[in-house]
Order: C-alpha cells, then sequence, then structure tokens
C-alpha cells in the first residue's frame, strides 16, 4: 500500500521514467551509452529478485533515464528475452503516482497486470507491469518511485 494517498491524474502516467534496454553484458552497455551518447551512469544496482544487473543511464537533464537490464543467468527474464527478440528495446516505463490505484483502474479497463501486488524495482521504487498482449506487445512498466528523486 502506497505511504500516502495521492491523487491519481486523468491520463494516469505522469511522465516517462525509463526505457528499459536488453543486454548481455552491463560494463560494455555503460560504456557505450556513457562515451557515445554522452549520458551519466545515475545508478546501478543488482536486483535477484528479477535477475539482472542493471543501470539507470540519465538522458540530460530530463528526468528520463535508459535502463540497461544484463541478465544475471541464462534463466533469468531478461536472458530469454534476449535469446527470443535479440538485444534492444524491452520496455517503456511509465511514472505514476500510486501504482496499486493506477493497476486498479487498468485492470477495471481490461487490463491484465503481470503482479498481483506491487515488487520492489529500481531504488527500491514500487512496480507492476501490463501484460504485453494487452498493450500492442509492449512491455509496459508502471513505477511509483520511492523518492522525488531516485536515481
Amino acid at each position: 500500500m502506497a505511504a500516502m494517498t495521492l491523487e491519481i491524474p486523468d491520463h494516469l502516467f505522469t511522465a516517462i521514467d525509463h526505457v528499459g534496454m536488453a543486454v548481455p553484458d552491463l560494463d560494455e552497455a555503460i560504456a557505450f551509452y556513457r562515451d557515445t551518447f554522452g549520458m551519466r551512469l545515475a545508478h546501478e544496482e543488482t536486483n535477484h529478485e528479477q535477475g539482472v544487473r542493471e543501470a539507470m543511464m540519465a538522458v540530460g537533464d530530463s528526468g528520463s533515464h535508459v535502463q540497461l537490464l544484463a541478465p544475471l543467468s541464462e534463466e533469468s527474464t531478461i536472458a530469454k528475452f534476449i535469446g527470443r527478440n535479440g538485444v534492444g528495446c524491452q520496455q517503456v516505463a511509465y511514472r505514476v503516482t500510486d501504482v496499486e490505484a493506477v493497476s486498479a483502474i487498468l485492470r477495471e479497463r481490461g487490463l491484465r497486470l503481470l503482479y498481483d501486488a506491487p515488487k520492489r524495482g529500481t531504488s527500491d521504487s514500487r512496480i507492476n507491469f501490463v501484460h504485453p498482449k494487452d498493450a500492442g506487445g509492449i512491455l509496459v512498466e508502471l513505477v511509483e518511485p520511492a523518492a522525488p528523486t531516485t536515481y
């Protein structure tokens, strides 16, 4: 449950939080995005529950990020994604004020979510995902940041 109840905007999402990119090697991907695109490494962590090493690369001062996701094992969801689709865009993540409330609204609108309750995401954010078959083939992540500035 959210720490405090916030008003949910009619448009549900407050910003594009990040675009998730599946990569085989996190260190190589960080170097590429830093040296080629001039992005700054804003945050890096290992998420054992999700089976990934991840890095948030800041897109200028926009508040948006490119999330680089590298598998911890061949059994991880990201490894399976790379095996099926190759390296590339794995998800689009939208920032929300209350992930549980937005999830409930989307369920009422006929969409399936991957989790019954939010899970821990990057920097202790709370997350859920809209099933790609219900979102035009795109994995849509809902992100409720733990704090206003989490990366």
